[in-house]
Parts: structure tokens; C-alpha cells; sequence
């Protein structure tokens, strides 16, 4: 029998994450829901998560984390934001649960983080080949700040602190390109929406759909512009499309 690790995760409600699950695809090999609320699910051959039932549990301000490596990063995102629209009629951007951007990350791995009702906070992802984890930051001042902002309010979980770097490099510092200014008012725009500041997010949307990009750049930022597209409907502004 081969190892394998399965991660046991906390919610408040069993049932309640078990139909979270099922909408994107999980099946159920386990279900307890007396005397100690319990779940088994899985994905495929090789995803596999448990859950117990606790009621001091609060999603909000929950920790509980694991890491899902896969080589199906991409076919997995497309499928969970495609269930996850179906089921609640939007791609829920921000609160609990989420789901995040698809990005190539500055550490090597490309990925997205996906919070489900328990405030459990999955990472799936794969390694990219780039250089390694805690690889050095940009050195130029704007690309810095990006790199920055997203590693505090995204990877880190503070929305707050990642958006004051951002708006000081928007005011203060100039893009390598329109690219890059289009990453910085998308990422500034998602940490609005998760600081409940639809007014923001909705004025650096705007900003980002005047960027003229080359068709290069618009295929360089396929991950950005599904993500703007993602945001700008929890925001109540009207898309161009989907990007991806």
C-alpha cells in the first residue's frame, strides 16, 4: 500500500461543507453526522480531504490549511470557478467561501487559493520550473511593490497592509509598461473588494479597462483579465468577456 497523507481539517458544519464539496465535484466516502460529525471526500485518484464537526469553530478567523500539488492546476481552477458560478451564481471573489486568482507566483509555483465554508484555506498548485522558493524581490521600485503587495495581501492573508504599498507605488512610481500597471490595478481592485470597498474596486476596474494593452500583453495577462472579469461582476460592473 502506498503512503499517503490526508489532511484533517475543522468546520462548524459538516453538512454544510460536504455540499460545498459535492458542487465542485468531490465525492463523499464518508458522512457522520452523529455522535461527532465527521466527513471523507475525494477527488479523482489522488485529492483527498477529511473533516470533523466543531461548533467553537469560526470560519472568519480560522488558520487551517493545506497544500494540493497537481499537475492539473489550471483544468482544476477552470472546473471549481465554473461549479462555484453554477452553485451561487457568481464566482465569489471575497469573504467565505472564495476562491483567488490563478497566478504564476514569484516563489515557483503557479497556483490558486480556494476558502471553503470552514474558512479552511486550500492551496493547489504546481511547480513552474522558475527559480526557487524565496527567490529575491524586483528591484525596481514599482515591480517591487507589486511583488510585495501581493505576497502581504494575498500569500498572507492582509488585504489592508498590501493595499497601502499598492496605492503608494500607483501614485509615487511609474509601471515598466502598460502590462504591469494592468497586474497592479487588477490586484489592487481584489484587495479592495476583500476590505468590503466595492467604490475602489470598481474605480481601479475602470482604470485597468482603459490600460491599452498589445495583443501580447492580452495574452501575457490571460490569469488578470479572468480575474477582472471575476471581479468586476462581484463589483456590479458590467465584462467584456471572459478571458479564459
Amino acid at each position: 500500500m502506498p503512503e499517503k497523507t490526508i489532511p484533517i481539517l475543522p468546520c462548524p458544519s459538516v453538512p454544510e461543507l460536504v455540499e460545498f464539496y459535492e458542487h465542485l465535484g468531490f465525492t463523499v466516502d464518508l458522512l457522520q453526522t452523529r455522535p461527532n460529525p465527521y466527513a471523507a471526500l475525494s477527488y479523482g485518484d489522488g485529492i483527498a480531504l477529511q473533516f470533523y464537526g466543531h461548533k467553537s469553530v469560526v470560519p472568519a478567523e480560522s488558520w487551517s490549511s493545506c497544500y494540493i500539488t497537481t499537475d492539473r492546476v489550471d483544468e482544476l481552477y477552470d472546473t471549481f470557478r465554473a461549479a462555484l458560478k453554477q452553485a451561487y451564481g457568481r464566482i465569489p471573489t471575497r469573504g467565505i467561501p472564495r476562491i483567488g486568482q490563478l497566478k504564476d507566483t514569484s516563489y515557483g509555483v503557479r497556483q490558486f487559493l480556494l476558502t471553503d465554508p470552514g474558512g479552511n484555506c486550500l492551496r493547489v498548485g504546481r511547480p513552474t520550473g522558475a527559480p526557487p522558493e524565496h527567490a529575491p524581490a524586483p528591484r525596481e521600485p514599482f515591480a517591487r511593490a507589486l511583488h510585495h503587495a501581493w505576497l502581504l495581501g494575498v500569500s498572507k492573508g492582509d488585504p489592508a497592509q498590501g493595499a497601502r504599498v499598492l496605492d503608494h507605488a500607483l501614485a509615487q512610481e511609474t509601471p515598466s509598461g502598460a502590462g504591469e500597471r494592468y497586474r497592479a490595478l487588477v490586484l489592487r481592485a481584489d484587495l479592495a473588494l476583500q476590505l468590503d470597498d466595492p467604490a475602489t474596486a470598481r474605480a481601479r476596474l475602470t482604470e485597468a479597462a482603459a490600460v491599452q494593452l498589445t495583443e501580447p500583453d492580452r495574452e501575457a495577462l490571460a490569469d488578470e483579465r479572468s480575474r477582472a472579469a471575476d471581479l468586476a461582476a462581484e463589483a456590479g460592473l458590467p465584462t467584456d468577456g471572459d478571458a479564459r
